[in-house]
């Protein structure tokens, strides 16, 4: 308990009690304060005007013993140049108290690089909360940015443990630099009573921000104008989830178009992190490409996926990411996946352009892109598709990207009447077809032995993109793109002995070769694209429809030329028409089938017997097998 202080003064002299989040800009000199003690020490007390504005008075300048949380009254008695705060307690009889409510210059995220060392206020949504060994950080975001708020209780002990994810707070503190990129440290945290009208103008803020940039393809193409609108909603779902402070999470085919596709998006969803956050290195945690083997999203995949995510909410307070599923994810074959996303619903998104099964995947996908669900089929290849929506995420990506869909047209062998205009733009910036080519084909030989590592520096050296070395993009497209072309030419020398041929009821050539018995295992080109190689061969070798089948215990993948093969309704039938458990997809000329080893046989003739009775059309060539390599 205290003793009164003999420190008199009359009682028409105002007295102030701050509110919490005032700050030392509502105090001055010679006024009066309520105040509680924090602290007691031999030479005087410690004592608390709100929240951060805090100071001494000296044992001189007290009169009267206290205790911690004892209340008195104060008169600020000097402000030091380092702003400490000297006090002085006083006795006022029947004092008038007067509150003083704190009238925040409230300062943007991204303004706050003109502010470092001042002290800000900042008002917003958290949007994550992270415990480290030391402070605890309160990610926050307001209609401009995102900016980290570190308040400090003591080492490894959670600051504020009332505030939780989603709280409309006010945050008060000071502006520093911390391994490159600012954050505020917090001297005051509290919650907002008028939360409804913040979070009003907050999302109106974010939905004006989360708009694509307006940009015109970079080719007149009106087959992809019909993609254009629904490009600009998956842009849009990407700059919100940055905006959001949401984690994205990649997921795409391991092979050129795939490739074609997600460097490019990653790119730009790179620097739009980084100018969100204003940190170079917030993308590491925000971003991750991972690429895929099989041609859709597997439970392993999937479940990793979700194991990651879960991990990093709980050790990190992140939220649950986006999913992106590109030059993948159309088929009832990622429903399973799909589901098991669902149970903690994570949002999903799909570019892709190989037949899609809408019917199953509808109701599971936020947003899906795919030329067939506008009349126009896999000619219109995803890489294609996704410069377009990474100019859209952040236009000034689009100097580098210009030979792009070159490569992801050559690499998925695209026969669009669109291709001169995309070869006559990569000839722009410095490419012929055969050095786009080469490209393609080391972006393949790379992703081969890369697995599932995304390979992040070297592909995009290979690529040729994200400022990569002239000389060594040259250099290393040149190193692969032998190496993938001497290590085809062996497995080919082994493997065309034992191609078998037969003719079809309909005319054409059929070719088969058991690629698990009489090709290399565990090296380049793995089964799949072992096919592609030997059907191109064929297609050269011949003047009418070739078809191919590369097959082994449980699969089968197909390539032709000169036939209508609708794959996807081909495996339908065969689902139902055999017992040998049959799953695949494709395109209308090239996909892949799986069924059991006990089957084999069964199907494989089931399957030569509709082949036989498919349509001729001399218009119809393979695209890239690649997808469908395993």
């Amino acid at each position: 308990m205290s003793t009164p202080s003999r420190s008199e003064t009359s009682g028409d002299v105002p007295v102030y009690d701050l509110a919490p989040d005032c700050t030392v800009e509502d105090i001055e000199e010679g006024a009066c304060y309520r105040a509680t003690v924090n602290g007691v020490v031999e030479y005087g007390i410690f004592v608390d005007l709100s929240e951060s504005v805090s100071g001494l008075v000296h044992e001189s300048n007290l009169d009267g013993s206290y205790a911690v949380d004892d209340d008195l009254t104060v008169r600020l008695v000097e402000v030091r140049a380092n702003g400490d705060l000297g006090f002085e307690s006083v006795s006022i009889e029947d004092p008038e108290t007067t509150r003083v409510e704190h009238d925040p210059d409230v300062t943007a995220a991204d303004e706050l690089g003109r502010r470092e060392g001042e002290t800000v206020t900042v008002e917003g949504e958290l949007v994550q909360i992270k415990q480290t060994g030391g402070p605890t950080v309160f990610t926050l975001r307001d209609g401009s940015g995102i900016v980290p708020c570190a308040a400090f209780e003591s080492a490894g002990v959670r600051a504020y443990p009332d505030f939780d994810l989603g709280d409309i707070v006010r945050i008060a503190g000071t502006v520093e630099r911390r391994e490159g990129a600012l954050q505020i440290e917090v001297e005051s945290l509290e919650a907002l009573d008028d939360s409804g009208e913040i979070r009003e103008r907050l999302d109106s803020a974010l939905e004006r921000r989360a708009a694509p940039h307006d940009v015109q393809p970079l080719i007149d193409w009106p087959a992809l104008d019909k993609l254009h609108a629904d490009l600009e909603a998956v842009a849009t779902r990407l700059r919100r989830a940055v905006l959001e402070n949401r984690p994205i999470r990649i997921r795409h085919h391991a092979d050129g178009d795939g490739m074609c596709a997600s460097i490019p998006v990653t790119l730009a969803l790179e620097q739009f992190i980084e100018e969100v956050h204003g940190d170079p290195s917030a993308a590491r945690h925000l971003l991750k490409r991972l690429p895929s083997k099989a041609p859709y999203y597997e439970m392993e995949d999937v479940t990793r996926d979700l194991n990651f995510a879960l991990g990093d909410r709980e050790r990190h307070g992140q939220q649950l990411p986006l999913l992106v599923m590109l030059d993948n994810g159309s088929t009832e074959e990622d429903v399973p996946a799909y589901e098991a996303l669902a149970q903690y619903d994570i949002p999903i998104v799909a570019v892709d352009h190989h037949h899609p099964d809408p019917d199953a995947v509808g109701g599971l996908l936020t947003e899906h892109v795919n030329p067939y669900l506008h009349g126009e089929d896999y000619r219109i290849t995803t890489g294609m598709l996704c410069v377009e929506l990474a100019r859209m995420i952040h236009p000034d990506i689009t100097d580098e990207l210009t030979h792009v869909p070159a490569v992801a047209g050559l690499t998925d062998r695209s026969e669009a009447d669109a291709m001169a205009d995309y070869l006559a733009l990569a000839h722009e910036a410095g490419y012929d077809e055969d050095d786009l080519q080469a490209v393609g084909d080391a972006l393949d030989y790379a992703a081969h032995w890369l697995r599932y590592s995304a390979g992040e520096s070297l592909l995009t050296d290979v690529l040729g993109v994200d400022a990569a070395d002239g000389s060594r993009h040259t250099e290393l497209v040149e190193f692969f793109a032998e190496r993938a072309e001497r290590d085809t030419d062996e497995q080919l020398d082994a493997a065309m002995p034992h191609v078998e041929s037969t003719s079809l009821d309909n005319g054409a050539d059929l070719y088969r070769i058991d690629v698990e018995r009489y090709a290399h295992r565990f090296t380049y080109p793995a089964p799949g694209k072992t096919t592609g190689a030997i059907h191109d061969r064929k297609v050269a070798d011949s003047d009418g429809p070739v078809i191919t089948v590369g097959y082994g215990p449980d699969f089968a993948v197909l390539r032709s030329d000169g036939v209508r093969l609708d794959i996807p309704q081909m495996v339908e039938e065969l689902e139902a028409e055999t017992d040998g458990g049959v799953s695949g997809g494709g395109h209308l000329v090239v996909g892949s089938i799986k069924f059991v080893k006990g089957m084999r046989e069964e199907v494989l003739d089931a399957l030569e017997t509709k082949m036989g009775a498919a349509e001729l059309d001399e218009e119809l060539g393979s695209a890239s097998v690649a997808g469908f390599e395993d």
